[in-house]
């Protein structure tokens, strides 16, 4: 007789962080469905208020959430939630936290003050996190316990680096995130060979 596989696990993740961190990005270049997106053009009714001076390209924001889907194995199942990064719509956090399991807060090292609000969301909401530092061209590189200083998070917060637009690294990430939230429980971590980083 065939043995029956193994219940699918369903895990709900924010990606949060500040306006142009490279969220939409990051869900973008690791969903493995069409990710859904809520981007909007960038109106005059922005200027002044969004910072575009690290961005200048930047033509659209996210004015409700991004929404994409992971496998990080045959029975782990990722649903990523990018939460808007703008303070005007941080309204919405409340209800795109609701039964998250974790969270990745994204870092641009060019503006690291603008993910204290995710940061002190998180901590205050007790969800777990990692800081993703997101490697901009051109942006200086600084070591982990550096950003870990600047940004004052607690020793046990993971700090790690990415490029958003790198779907392995993307989904190396987020494999290191599943493994923090299995600590905090006291579930020993698979090892990282088990949870396959396939493109």
């Amino acid at each position: 007789m065939r043995s029956a596989p193994p219940a699918a696990t369903s895990l709900k993740v924010l990606v949060a962080g500040g306006f142009g961190a490279g969220k939409t990005t990051f869900v973008n270049a690791v969903s493995d469905i069409p990710a859904v997106t809520t981007e909007a053009p960038m109106t005059e009714a922005s200027a002044g208020v969004d910072d575009l001076s690290f961005v200048p390209d930047k033509r659209s924001t996210t004015v409700a959430m991004d929404f994409g889907r992971v496998d990080l194995a045959d029975d782990i199942h990722l649903y990523l939630f990018a939460t808007p990064g703008q303070e005007r719509f941080w309204f919405m956090w409340d209800n795109l936290a609701r039964g998250a399991i974790g969270a990745v807060v994204l870092a641009d090292v060019r503006r690291l003050g603008d993910c204290f609000a995710a940061i002190d969301y998180f901590d205050h909401t007790r969800v777990p996190y990692v800081v993703v530092v997101n490697r901009f061209d051109g942006a200086r590189e600084y070591p982990a316990a550096d950003i870990r200083d600047a940004l004052t998070v607690d020793a046990h917060v993971p700090v790690l680096f990415c490029d958003a637009r790198s779907r392995d690294g993307v989904k190396t990430t987020l494999i290191e995130l599943v493994q923090h939230l299995l600590r905090r429980r006291g579930v020993a971590a698979p090892d990282r060979r088990a949870l396959p980083v396939a493109v």
